[in-house]
């Protein structure tokens, strides 16, 4: 046995000696050491981490969000902008340009349709061209109705009304239903074989009715028949009377005070149109509110922004008054008030100084522009949060 071979064999037996003699007795645990394995080349190399923005992933990732959000930035801008473009004006004082079908309401109402027999095959060539003033009427009211024949090119043809009557709806046959009024059509001396007629309810057996008053009328063009029909909402009441109008410089604003006998209270709607010095039309006026019997006034303001921006010339003129009382839960669901047709008023000339340049408030209008601001600046949180 060699020397080296012997000091190994002796070490070993102190070890043993020497576990056996620890207090207690007790064997310490000889834990084998792992193997260690070799780590591959690639480990040596940082692999592609999802989360990192560094990486070609994570940019595509970060590139695509910033994208999102620029463009939800883009339309929070833009409905802010927009609400708050739209909204710098009241409701009750608006451009005329905007309401385009109000800026003539007492322009007769036309149509143009073949000349046919109902369920029949209409007459070739053959247009009848109506017109009729208005669907509503009130108390002593009438209603003005034409009639013409005309061919493809609009030549005036030869027109017979064979017969007209104005009846109650729904249904004339009834046993119940008043007895039918006759309507004459003449020629309105045109001279383009235009024929007319007027009906006032309140005098041709309709003075009691509220409904819907229905004009048959039967033509004959040249040995071809054909019939049209207008219909009229009739309300015997007049719930009130107008009395005059003042104005008054008020708060940046230029009211328009409408007078008024008010027979019944209720809720009254009114609206009016105003033409600057040069005949331009530039705003519509509106008024909606619960109004009380007696002499009252109805207020439209004219909002000083709005003068502001449009710049009309002075003096202004107020035209083409209509208002009605709304009847709820009852057909008709309106009484209207006197037509006041063309220039009703005009104003007194001012500086475009004397009109406030602020916008509308309300707090409707606080409340929803500052959730869309909300919007803006949640979204630019965002987009710096991505550039920087």
């Amino acid at each position: 046995m060699s020397r080296t071979l012997r000091f190994v064999i002796a070490g070993a037996v102190v070890a043993v000696l020497a576990g056996v003699l620890l207090p207690g007795g007790e064997t310490p645990a000889v834990v084998p050491a792992a193997p260690v394995a070799a780590a591959p080349a690639s480990a040596a190399r940082p692999g592609p981490a999802a989360s990192s923005p560094y990486t070609v992933e994570g940019l595509r990732a970060r590139q695509s969000l910033l994208a999102l959000w620029q463009g939800r930035l883009k339309r929070a801008e833009d409905t802010l902008a927009g609400y708050q473009r739209s909204t710098r004006y009241p409701h009750e004082a608006r451009p005329l340009s905007e309401h385009p079908d109000q800026a003539h309401p007492f322009d007769p109402i036309a149509d143009d349709i073949p000349l046919r027999t109902p369920g029949g095959e209409p007459a070739k060539g053959v247009h009848v061209r109506t017109t009729q003033d208005r669907v509503f009427a009130s108390g002593a009211e009438s209603v003005r109705f034409t009639v013409r024949a005309v061919d493809d090119n609009g030549k005036a043809l030869p027109l017979l009304v064979t017969r007209s009557t104005a009846f109650d709806l729904p249904d004339p046959r009834q046993v119940a239903g008043r007895p039918q009024a006759a309507v004459n059509f003449t020629d309105t001396g045109s001279g383009d074989g235009t024929l007319g007629a007027v009906l006032q309810p309140s005098t041709q057996g309709f003075a009691d009715f509220a409904g819907t008053i229905r004009l048959q009328v039967y033509l004959n063009q040249d040995g071809q028949l054909g019939n049209v029909y207008f219909d009229v909402v009739y309300q015997p009441l007049v719930p009130a009377e107008w009395a005059g109008v003042r104005e008054a410089l008020s708060n940046g604003s230029l009211d328009f005070y409408l007078k008024a006998r008010v027979a019944r209270p209720g809720r009254y709607v009114v609206s009016a149109r105003v033409d600057d010095a040069s005949g331009k039309p530039f705003a519509l006026l509106s008024f909606n509110d619960e109004v009380a019997v007696g002499a009252q006034e109805f207020r439209l303001t004219l909002f000083g922004k709005l003068v502001r921006d449009a710049a009309p010339v002075f003096p202004l003129t107020l035209r083409d008054v209509q208002g009605f009382l709304l009847v709820p839960d009852q057909f008709p669901d309106r009484a209207m008030l006197p037509r006041l047709a063309g220039a009703v008023y005009t104003s007194r000339s001012y500086a475009l100084a004397s009109f406030s340049d602020s916008e509308w408030s309300s707090e409707e209008r606080d409340r929803y522009l500052a959730e869309l601001n909300k919007d803006v600046n949640e979204s630019k949180r965002q987009v710096e949060e991505l550039t920087r």
